[in-house]
């Protein structure tokens, strides 16, 4: 399948573009029967004569380009009808029927306060553009409604607030909250894509309109990404202050699969300059080795790693109801456990070459002892709670 993207190096075109590249080229097997062979990328600074000659070859169109933020109001009708209008018109004399995708917006129902938005009546203007060029030359049109887009790569200081916020946070520059209630529907970049490339599979999700809310119907003349989030804008800020802490916390907030904080947080990191892709940890050194806490989570425990010097014996002490796993990644020791009260002591043999989590059990002491000469004794820990100094649930006795 030959593909044609216009708009190929806009924040949509260039995600997608590249999903399809890693689907051409082997390296996303997800679809294994989406067959990609040539992709066209078009833009502004493209030949164009290249566009002749791409709409002649084409088995699928995504029209992505438009234009959202002109210098004259007038620039929109040009950019997002004008453009579709010559796209088209290059199909038909190519005598090409193959599917075409619009990217329109949601602005285009001019309903509210989109009714006065010149932005919304070049986007109208192009969807029915396209429906009639459907009615006309059979070709199958998927028109795309879209609400507020985010993720990876969307220019900051553009037309994205999530974008700007994610970009202003993570560099240290201040933002602008007017009203941190006004709620927002965003639809995250990769389930966009997702979407998109359901559609070269003959899956669109297709929809009619109740104002500005999609409606699920196959036989609707729209299409739509059923997963989006409703969020405020002082909920989306919130979150990111607590991204921003997270080096001097170490604290992950929850991020559920498929939420919304976990797309926001990988947005986030994307505008992350160099200087904040690392951050230094507080290592706890003495003449044993050391001990550094790695990462904490609100709800499932916190990560550590231990370094033993040759000889050394540490742990030594019991909990009422903490427990964790000791992974040892590096050198060769012994754990000991025993069961307070008892005189049984469990012990398990542990090494870097054979790697396994042992469970230090709750009402057991236990320690952990390097049993090298000249190694150190490296140790993953993991424990189901935080440590709390005040509430540490730590107890002293040798094993």
């Amino acid at each position: 399948m030959n593909i044609l993207v216009t708009g190929a190096k806009g924040f949509v075109g260039r995600n997608l573009t590249e999903s399809l590249k890693a689907l051409r080229d082997g390296k996303d097997r997800t679809r294994p029967d989406l067959k990609i062979e040539e992709i066209y990328e078009y833009d502004l600074d493209s030949a164009p004569e290249t566009l002749d000659e791409y709409c002649g070859k084409a088995d699928f169109v995504f029209h992505l380009a438009g234009v959202n933020r002109p210098k004259d109001n007038a620039e929109f009708m040009a950019g997002n009808f004008g453009f579709s209008s010559t796209l088209l018109e290059t199909l038909k004399a190519k005598g090409n029927s193959c599917p075409v995708m619009l990217s329109s917006s949601i602005q285009a129902t001019l309903i509210g306060r989109y009714g006065q938005s010149d932005y919304g009546k070049s986007k109208l203007a192009g969807e029915e553009l396209f429906f009639a060029y459907g009615k006309e030359t059979g070709a199958k049109v998927y028109v795309y409604r879209f609400p507020n887009l985010f993720g990876k790569w969307c220019r900051p200081n553009y037309n994205s607030a999530v974008a700007t916020f994610c970009n202003n946070i993570a560099n240290d520059l201040p933002i602008t909250v007017n009203d941190p209630a006004t709620e927002l529907e965003l639809l995250y970049i990769d389930d966009l894509v997702q979407e998109m490339l359901d559609v070269l599979e003959g899956k669109a999700h297709r929809c009619t309109y109740d104002g500005l809310t999609p409606v699920e119907n196959e036989d609707g003349p729209y299409c739509y990404v059923p997963k989006t989030h409703k969020v405020t804008l002082g909920e989306v800020v919130a979150l990111l202050e607590t991204f921003k802490k997270q080096p001097e916390t170490l604290v992950m907030p929850e991020i559920p699969a498929d939420s919304f904080a976990r797309k926001l947080y990988s947005t986030y990191l994307s505008y992350l300059p160099k200087e904040k892709a690392a951050f230094p940890l507080k290592t706890n050194v003495d003449d044993r080795g050391s001990f550094t806490e790695l990462l904490k989570t609100e709800k499932c425990g916190q990560f550590s790693v231990n370094i033993s010097k040759p000889g050394i014996t540490k742990g030594q002490h019991w909990h009422h109801s903490k427990w964790e796993f000791f992974i040892v990644v590096s050198g060769h020791g012994l754990i000991q456990e025993r069961k307070i009260g008892s005189d049984e002591v469990l012990e398990f043999e542990v090494s870097g070459e054979k790697i396994e989590a042992v469970h230090m059990l709750p009402g057991y002491t236990h320690n952990i002892i390097n049993l090298s000469e000249t190694e150190d004794l490296v140790t993953v820990m993991w424990a189901n709670e935080i440590f709390e100094p005040e509430r540490p649930d730590t107890y002293f006795e040798k094993v």
